[in-house]
C-alpha cells in the first residue's frame, strides 16, 4: 500500500500544469493533451495524412491577423478625463427646470385643454366648444362604448339585412364568429348585397359592405321608377318573382326583396318570395331577376326598328 501511494506521487511530481485552463494557453500545443496527440499520430490508412493543431483546435495557435498594439500602452485601471467638445459661438444654456418661473392656473388649464379638449365644467380657455369633445365621444364610439365604423362617403348607403352567430366545430372545439348580410345602393338604379364573417360585429358588417360593393349591379326603370316589365329569378331553393306596377302603389314585398328594391330606387313594384326564405338567396335571386330585365330601347336597337313598333 505504501509502494502504491509513492508510485502515484512521483507520478503527479513529474506532470508540469502552466495554466489551469491550458486550451486559452496561446502556447498550448498537442504535447499536453495525450487524446489530441494520439489522434494526429492515428492513421486508420495510408491515405490519412496527419492534422494539424490549428485545424483540430482553432485557438491552439494566435492569430496574426489581429492588430492588438493599441492595447499595449493603455492601462485599464488608470483614470481618463472626459474633454467634452467647445460648445459653439453665442450659445446660451437653457435655464433649469426649477429655475423657471411658476405657471398660472389658467396656463394648466390651457395646456390640458390642448392635449385633452375642452374641460366637462362648461369652461374653456382656448375658446373652443365644450360640446366638441362629447360630440367626438359620441362619433368615434357606438351603443354601450362599443365603436363604431366610419362608412366611405362613395353615394352609397348601407343596411344591414341579417346578423347572425354562427359556429364552426374544429378539432379543440366550437369557434364562434359573426355573419352579416348587407344591401348597399344609391337609390339611383344601382344595389348590391354581400356578405361576410368576422369575430365582431363591427368587422362583419364592414366585410359584408366592402363584398357588397364588389358586386353592384344596375337595375333598369322607367320614368315611373318601376321595372319595365315583370321578371322571376331563382337562386338555390328561393325563387323571386318581380312585377311592375303604377305610379302610386309602393313598394309592396316582403323580407330582404324590399329592402334590395328600397335601396335601388324602385318607388312602384311587386314583388314575391316563393320558395325558401333565406334572406341571402331571395337577394341573390333579386339580383338574377333584375339582370334579366332590358330596357324598351336596347331591345328596339337589337331588333333595328323604332321604339314605337314595339307595342305594334
Amino acid at each position: 500500500m505504501a509502494s502504491t501511494s509513492a508510485a502515484v506521487a512521483a507520478a503527479l511530481s513529474s506532470l508540469s500544469i502552466r495554466s489551469s485552463l491550458p486550451f486559452l494557453n496561446p502556447s498550448f500545443s498537442l504535447s499536453y493533451n495525450p487524446m489530441l496527440k494520439a489522434l494526429q499520430t492515428l492513421s486508420l490508412s495510408p491515405s490519412v495524412k496527419p492534422l494539424a493543431a490549428s485545424k483540430l483546435v482553432p485557438w491552439a495557435s494566435p492569430r496574426d491577423d489581429i492588430d492588438t498594439s493599441f492595447f499595449d500602452n493603455v492601462n485599464p485601471y488608470e483614470d481618463i478625463p472626459f474633454n467634452p467638445p467647445a460648445p459653439p459661438e453665442g450659445y446660451v444654456p437653457p435655464p433649469a427646470f426649477d429655475e423657471l418661473p411658476p405657471e398660472t392656473e389658467d396656463e394648466i388649464a390651457a395646456a390640458y385643454e390642448e392635449i385633452y379638449g375642452p374641460a366637462y365644467s362648461g369652461e374653456s380657455k382656448l375658446g373652443n366648444d365644450i360640446y366638441v369633445m362629447d360630440a367626438k365621444i359620441k362619433k368615434t364610439s357606438g351603443l354601450l362604448g362599443r365603436r363604431k365604423r366610419e362608412k366611405p362617403n362613395d353615394g352609397f348607403e348601407e343596411r344591414v339585412v341579417e346578423v347572425r352567430r354562427v359556429t364552426k366545430v374544429v378539432k379543440g372545439g366550437k369557434k364562434l364568429s359573426f355573419r352579416a348580410i348587407v344591401v348597399v345602393g344609391d337609390k339611383k338604379g344601382h344595389v348590391g348585397v354581400g356578405v361576410g364573417k368576422a369575430k365582431e360585429v363591427v368587422d362583419a358588417i364592414a366585410k359584408s359592405a366592402v363584398d357588397a360593393r364588389r358586386h353592384i349591379v344596375t337595375v333598369p326603370m322607367t320614368k315611373y321608377s318601376t321595372f319595365p316589365h315583370r321578371a322571376d329569378g331563382d337562386y338555390g331553393a328561393a325563387k323571386v318573382m318581380l312585377r311592375p306596377a303604377s305610379p302610386g302603389t309602393g313598394v309592396i314585398a316582403g323580407g330582404s326583396v324590399r329592402v334590395m328594391l328600397e335601396m335601388a330606387g324602385v318607388e312602384n313594384a311587386l314583388g314575391k318570395q316563393l320558395g325558401s326564405d333565406n334572406a341571402l338567396n331571395n337577394a341573390r335571386a333579386t339580383v338574377v331577376a333584375v339582370q334579366k330585365m332590358r330596357q324598351f330601347r336596347e331591345v328596339a336597337l337589337e331588333r333595328g326598328i323604332p321604339m314605337e313598333e314595339l307595342w305594334k
